[in-house]
């Protein structure tokens, strides 16, 4: 079981909810990656509007966590008060905290992130936030209150898996007992697989899946692939090698004269 502030899910796979070719098809994804936390931006689901409800109406069928998001805010005070929003609208104390600082790469602002998690915490918010693999933005945000984090592996939507694997590594050797779940970047099933296979708890996947040709069939990809590496790290891999280190014994072979 992960442990997410007070709630524990088997699953190790989030889903985001965003960009898929129909409300129905977003359905059968969830459930083929057998997801039990899904990510939903505010912005794009206003709880006000029919569309809004039809969405919250579907997520609330499939029977998962909701996950709200601040997507797309590029302030402290613009993060805030759709984290606001987001509980009011979905009665959950959790938020994925976005605070966007670079328009290219959509790299979040540490600086506004870290502000806005102190106040969002400090208001009963369980925060998760989008963060690089930096170690010194990760102890800031734990200082704020939070008991996850959300390094990202490479930028948002590009599918480029673990763009830095060393300064991944480090984080997690950093903080050995602190939910680590990579958020954005990831393309393949083969990136979320050594995402955990390097000991990170969960992954978030959206556009992986929902821009796929056939988003069922990838999101069900990306579960095996969660399973497999998290099985591979339980199992204790073997440390790589410059050179080869043959696998029988050389001492009692036949020797043929």
């Amino acid at each position: 079981m992960l442990q997410l502030y007070q709630g524990a899910v088997r699953s190790r796979l989030l889903l985001g909810s965003a960009r898929y070719p129909s409300p129905a098809v977003l359905a059968q994804a969830v459930r083929a990656a057998r997801a039990e936390i899904v990510t939903v931006s505010l912005r794009r689901e206003s709880g006000g509007e029919r569309s809004g409800q039809a969405f919250w109406s579907l997520i609330r069928e499939l029977g998962v966590r909701v996950l709200p998001n601040t997507a797309g805010c590029h302030s402290v005070k613009e993060a805030v008060t759709t984290a606001h929003m987001a509980r009011e609208v979905f009665g959950t104390p959790w938020i994925k905290l976005e605070v966007i600082g670079e328009d290219d790469t959509l790299q979040p602002d540490v600086f506004g992130l870290t502000e806005a998690a102190r106040i969002l915490g400090a208001e009963g918010y369980e925060v998760f936030p989008y963060t690089t693999e930096d170690l010194v933005v990760a102890e800031k945000l734990l200082a704020a209150g939070c008991r996850v984090l959300m390094p990202w592996g490479a930028p948002i939507g590009s599918g480029r898996g673990l763009n830095n694997l060393l300064g991944l590594r480090t984080l997690r050797a950093h903080f050995p007992g602190v939910p680590l779940i990579i958020d954005a970047g990831l393309g393949l099933p083969s990136h979320a697989a050594q995402a955990l296979e390097l000991g990170f708890d969960a992954v978030l996947v959206n556009t992986a899946v929902a821009q796929a040709a056939d988003p069922v069939k990838m999101a069900a990809a990306f579960a095996q692939a969660v399973e497999a590496g998290r099985a591979a790290c339980e199992a204790g891999p073997i440390e790589s090698r410059d050179f080869a280190s043959p696998s029988t014994p050389v001492p009692g072979t036949a020797l043929l004269r």
